[in-house]
C-alpha cells in the first residue's frame, strides 16, 4: 500500500461515508464522529493543493471532551483501522518534562515512526511473498536433502530424491519432522525502562555493536513447518529495501499518523508555576512545539511533526480546557463534547454495532455448542442495572456493561462445557435473579459491579 493508495481511500472515505461506518460501531455520539470525519477529509483535501500551499495547511487538530466510557478512544481506534494509517494512543500522564525521569514527549512520534515502519515493511514483504516462498523452500531442502556435488553438479540421484522431498513438503507430510538449522537470532529491547531523552539512540547503537560482535545467529531444533514459516520471513527481508521502507514509514507518518493523546486533562493546571502542577505544565511546553511543528530524530531518520494528526481527550472533572496552557489550546481548534450515556444508549450498544456485546457472548458459547438468547426485556433490565450502577458509584460509561454481562454469565460460561446442546434463554427475570441483590447491597457492589 503507497501514499497514493492511502490518498486514494481517503477520496473515497468521504464524511457521510466515514460517520457511516463508525455508527457500525459506536452509539451516539454523532458531532464527534462528524468532527472527525471533516478532520479526515481535510487530511485528503490537502493532498490535493498545489505543492506551494501545501505546507502551510495546518492539520485540524480535535480536543474531544467527556466523561470515561463514552467512546473516545473508540472513535480515534476505529478511524485509523478505516484509513490504515499509522496510529498511536498515549496516555498524558506518563510523559515527563524534559530534566526529569520518564518518558520524554517525543516518544510518542518516535512511537508512531515505528509503527508507520513495521506496517511498510509488512506490505513489502506481502509483495514478495512468492519469490520469498521458493527460496525458503530451497533452502529448507538443502537441509532435508544435503547437496552431493561432483564438479558443481548435482547426480541425477539427488535431484530425484530432492523432488520427491519437495512433494512430500508440499503436501505437509513433513511438517511434523524436527530439523536443527541456523537462524537470525531475534534482538530484544536492551532497555525496556523510561529514562531521560536519547535513549533510544542509544539503545539502536548498543544493538548495533553488539549484533556485530556475535554475529546475530544460532542453531534452534524447529519442527519443518515452523523453519519454513521463519525461513520465509527472513528470505522476505533479504528481498526488500529497508532504505526504501524507512522513507516510505517516514512519509506515511508525517502526512497520514494520528497520534492520540489521552487524559491531556490530567495536565491541565489551574494555578501555573505553582505546587505540584509546575511539572505538567512542563510537559505542556514540552508537547507544544510537538504539535505545531518540528523535527523529531528517529532511528529511520528525521520526522517533521507539522502534518501529523492530533487528537486530545480528557474527562475535565477537575480541570477544563481553559486550564491548559493558552498556545497548546489554540492547536487544537476543533472541539467536541461527548454525551454521558444514559439506558437507552446501553441498550443500543448491547445490540446494534457489529461488535455488540450480546453478539460477542452468543458467538463465544457457540463454540461449547451452546445456544444463547436474549430476549428484549432482558437487554432493558440490563441497561437498567448498569444505569443504576454508574448513578451510584462512579459513572465510566458503556464499560459499566462489560462488568455487569460477565457478572451476569459467569454460571454460563463455567458450566458452557456441560451444557453443551442446550438452548439457554436470558431473560428479565433471569437477570434480576443474577444481579438484584448484588445491586440492592451498596457496599458489594462497589466492589462486584
Amino acid at each position: 500500500m503507497t501514499t497514493k493508495y492511502l490518498s486514494d481511500l481517503l477520496e473515497e472515505l468521504t464524511p457521510k461515508k466515514v460517520v457511516e461506518e463508525l455508527d457500525k460501531y459506536i452509539v451516539g455520539q454523532e458531532q464527534a464522529k462528524r468532527a472527525v470525519a471533516v478532520a479526515l477529509r481535510n487530511r485528503w483535501r490537502r493532498q490535493k493543493l498545489p505543492e506551494h500551499i501545501r505546507d502551510e495547511v495546518a492539520p485540524k487538530n480535535l480536543l474531544m471532551i467527556g466523561p470515561t466510557g463514552v467512546g473516545k478512544t473508540e472513535i480515534a481506534r476505529r478511524i485509523a483501522q478505516l484509513i490504515k494509517a499509522p496510529f498511536v494512543k498515549v496516555e498524558a500522564t506518563k510523559y515527563t518534562e524534559i530534566g526529569y525521569v520518564g518518558r520524554d514527549v517525543e516518544s510518542m512520534v518516535r512511537e508512531l515512526v515505528e509503527v508507520s515502519y513495521q506496517m511498510v515493511k509488512q506490505e513489502k514483504m506481502q509483495e514478495v511473498r512468492e519469490r520469498a516462498k521458493k527460496l525458503a523452500e530451497e533452502r529448507l531442502l538443502d537441509h532435508l536433502v544435503p547437496q552431493q556435488l561432483s564438479f558443481g553438479i548435482r547426480s541425477a540421484q539427488d535431484v530425484g530424491k530432492r523432488e520427491e522431498f519437495r512433494e512430500r513438503l508440499r503436501v505437509g507430510e513433513l511438517d511434523e519432522k524436527v530439523i536443527e538449522v541456523e537462524v537470525q537470532e531475534r534482538v530484544m529491547p536492551l532497555i525496556g525502562i523510561a529514562g531521560p531523552p536519547g535513549l533510544e539512540e542509544l539503545e539502536e547503537q548498543l544493538r548495533n555493536v553488539l549484533g556485530n560482535l556475535g554475529g546475530g545467529r544460532k542453531r534452534r531444533k524447529l519442527k519443518v513447518k515452523e523453519a519454513l514459516q521463519l525461513f520465509e520471513s527472513e528470505e522476505a527481508e533479504k528481498l526488500i529495501d529497508q532504505e526504501e521502507v524507512a522513507r516510505e514509514a517516514i512519509n506515511r507518518a508525517e502526512n497520514f499518523g494520528i497520534i492520540f493523546i489521552d487524559e491531556i486533562d490530567k495536565i491541565a493546571v489551574k494555578n501555573p508555576g505553582v505546587g505540584p502542577g509546575v511539572s505538567r505544565e512542563g510537559v505542556q511546553r514540552d508537547l507544544l512545539p510537538i504539535v505545531e511543528g518540528t523535527v523529531v530524530k528517529t532511528k529511520y531518520g528525521p520526522i517533521r511533526t507539522d502534518h501529523i494528526l492530533f487528537i486530545s481527550a480528557g474527562a475535565f472533572h477537575m480541570s477544563k480546557p481553559s486550564d491548559l496552557m493558552p498556545e497548546l489550546q489554540g492547536r487544537f481548534p476543533i472541539r467536541v463534547e461527548l454525551h454521558p450515556l444514559g439506558r437507552e444508549d446501553f441498550i443500543r450498544i448491547l445490540k446494534e454495532p457489529k461488535n455488540a456485546l450480546i453478539v460477542q457472548y452468543r458467538e463465544l458459547l457457540k463454540t461449547e455448542d451452546v445456544e444463547l438468547e436474549f430476549t428484549e426485556d432482558a437487554l432493558e433490565e440490563i441497561a437498567r442495572i448498569a444505569e443504576d450502577a454508574n448513578n451510584r458509584m462512579e459513572n465510566i460509561g458503556a464499560r459499566r456493561l462489560h462488568t455487569v454481562m460477565e457478572k451476569l454469565l459467569e454460571d454460563v460460561s463455567f458450566s458452557a462445557p456441560d451444557l453443551s446442546g442446550q438452548r439457554i434463554i436470558i431473560d428479565a427475570r433471569f437477570v434480576r435473579a443474577k444481579l438484584e441483590g448484588l445491586v440492592k447491597d451498596v457496599e458489594l457492589s462497589k466492589y462486584i459491579l
